[in-house]
Order: C-alpha cells, then sequence, then structure tokens
C-alpha cells in the first residue's frame, strides 16, 4: 500500500547576510545558524536553494521531487495547473540587525520579459521589533518620474520614503513595484511569490567584508517603481483568541492569523491549495486523519500542509499563533 503525504517540515537554508545577526539563535533557541544570519528560507524552490524534507518517510527528498510525484495531491488541483512543478511561494524569516538595503521588486510582466521569471509581491508579518525600530514601505508623496530622479541624483531619497513606526504582530503588504526597506532591529516572517529578483537602489553606502561596495540597480529600478502614494501602508486587522482572522488576500495568496488557547479543528473542503502555517508564538500538537497521527510546530517552525489533506485538529500547549497560508484560486 503506498503510503499518504502527510505535514512536511524542512530543513532551513540560510543566508549570510552584511545586515544579519543573531536573532535566530536568540529567539528561536536554533544552533547551527552560520555568523550574520540574515534569513531563513523555510520553504523554497528558488533554483540551487530547493527545501529538503527533514521529517517523515519523505526526509531527504526536495520539495521539486515532491512536486514532480505527488503533483496536484500536494499542491492543490488547481494549484498545480497554473504553476506545474513550480512552487508558487518562498517563505522565510527575516533578522534584521542593521538596516536593509532600500529596493524594489519587478512585476510579473516586467520579470517575464527581463529575466523570464515570475515577479515578487510578498508580505511581512512583524514578530519582534525593537524600541524606535521602523520600515519603509512606499512613499510619502506622489511622484512622477523626473521628480524621483532629481530627489534622487541629489542624495535626498530618503525624504521622499514613507517610514513607519513598527510593533510585534504589525503586517504589511508589498506588492511589487513598491519602494520598501526592513529596518534595524525588525524580525518578521515574509511570504512571498518564487522569485529572488531584486532591484538594489540604495545600500547607505555599505562594504563588504572585502571592502566592497554591493551592486545597485538604479536604472532597472526605474520602470519597476510605482510613484503613487497611499493613504494608509500598514494592513488593518485584529486577531481573536480561538478564530481566524483574515489580514491579506491577492492573487498570490492569502494569509489568516490563528490564534488559540484550546482545541481547534479546522476543515478545508473548498481549498484547493497546500496551507502552510508559520509558528510565531507558542507550540502545539496537529492532528491529522485520525487520531493516531500527529506533529508538533512550535515557535520558529514552519509547516506545508498537502493539499490532499483536509481535516485537522488543533490541540496547544500553551496560547499559540500561526500564520496561515494558502492559494485561493478563484
Amino acid at each position: 500500500m503506498e503510503k499518504s503525504l502527510y505535514p512536511l517540515k524542512f530543513t532551513p537554508i540560510y543566508k549570510t547576510r552584511i545586515w544579519g545577526g543573531d536573532g535566530f539563535k536568540e529567539k528561536f533557541s536554533r544552533s547551527n545558524t552560520p555568523e550574520k544570519c540574515g534569513e531563513s528560507w523555510e520553504i523554497s524552490s528558488v533554483k540551487d536553494n530547493v527545501s529538503v524534507v527533514s521529517n517523515g518517510f519523505l526526509a531527504g527528498n526536495d520539495l521539486q521531487e515532491l512536486l514532480e510525484v505527488y503533483m496536484g495531491d500536494l499542491v492543490g488541483d488547481s494549484v498545480y495547473e497554473i504553476h506545474g512543478n513550480d512552487f508558487p511561494l518562498l517563505i522565510k524569516f527575516i533578522d534584521a540587525n542593521e538596516n536593509l538595503s532600500i529596493q524594489v521588486h519587478p512585476d510579473d510582466d516586467l520579470a517575464f520579459s527581463r529575466h523570464n521569471s515570475q515577479g515578487k509581491t510578498e508580505m511581512w508579518y512583524v514578530l519582534d521589533a525593537e524600541k524606535d525600530a521602523e520600515l519603509i514601505n512606499g512613499f510619502n508623496r506622489k511622484l512622477s518620474l523626473e521628480e524621483y530622479k532629481e530627489y534622487f541624483s541629489s542624495g535626498r531619497l530618503m525624504e521622499i520614503l514613507n517610514k513607519i513606526p513598527v510593533k510585534k504582530e504589525d503586517i504589511f503588504y508589498i506588492p511589487a513595484g513598491r519602494v520598501h526597506a526592513i529596518g534595524k532591529g525588525v524580525m518578521i516572517a515574509e511570504i512571498q511569490q518564487t522569485s529572488d529578483i531584486t532591484y538594489r537602489i540604495y545600500d547607505y553606502d555599505r562594504k563588504d567584508s572585502l571592502g566592497n561596495s554591493r551592486e545597485l540597480h538604479t536604472e532597472q529600478a526605474l520602470e519597476a517603481i510605482d510613484y503613487n502614494f497611499y493613504d494608509d501602508y500598514r494592513t488593518k486587522y485584529s486577531p481573536k483568541i480561538n478564530d481566524t482572522v483574515n489580514a491579506i488576500n491577492c492573487k498570490y495568496f492569502t494569509t489568516n492569523v490563528f490564534r488559540f488557547n484550546m482545541p481547534i479543528e479546522k476543515d478545508f473542503p473548498e481549498i484547493d491549495s497546500f496551507i502552510i502555517y508559520m509558528c510565531t508564538h507558542g507550540k502545539c500538537k496537529i492532528e491529522y486523519d485520525d487520531e493516531k497521527n500527529f506533529v508538533t510546530l512550535e515557535k520558529g517552525e514552519t509547516i506545508l500542509i498537502p493539499a490532499m489533506i483536509k481535516n485537522l485538529c488543533f490541540y496547544p500547549e500553551t496560547e499559540t499563533n500561526l500564520i496561515e497560508i494558502y492559494i485561493d484560486i478563484k
């Protein structure tokens, strides 16, 4: 009898960054992270960075291999019909020990024409933030291309950027085209399209360990940037205990916040998609299929629920908060 799919955990892929720190060791109790670890790629199918299963009988197999074998059973028939063997999301934790570069990502059309890739729309869930921490999300006024170029060339870019104070549990939606940057002292969970295309606009004149400045993409960014101004850059939502609250709905992903301190059963008969859970605090046991099968999930862990699993029971060891992610194809 062929073994069934089950909730999958993956070995994190760590990325050393010039702005990275020790946050994953301190907050997630991970002992194997490198120095200046800025990113932990939790689920990835980016070329040369494909996640490998760490639990169960599929341990050692990578996400690409799973897609080729299990197809719609893993990701959902409608998702597989659109994306095929390309897993559509890249799931990360990011620890900003210093300011990240100011950057922008291309949309699907521009990314396809330039890089034969999809674009990069993303969202941030703030896991932790130091006092007075902030981030950059968009502009603080509407600009023309010429006005932007004038501010940039005269060294006054920071004057037009929208700086936002941040606190734990804030959510920000970053559509492709929006200039943005994570600030010093902020740790986030990032959900994004599977793309590693970033146009770096400004990097505070930093130098790497060899004394080299990082590459900038000044001209490439010009066509990618959305120069509009928006009234509110922070996503409004109100988490509720023992309930699932929607935060983001876009064609690339749906994101909910699920907080509970008592057993909760969830059924997904109408969701034709995988579901990902990122645990931001607490610890729980997740039962699936029947009472004999369960997996634990704790702070700093991420798990992929295959689309073929339609019933889950969550048993908290302590109050637990999960980010719930799936693709809702209309």
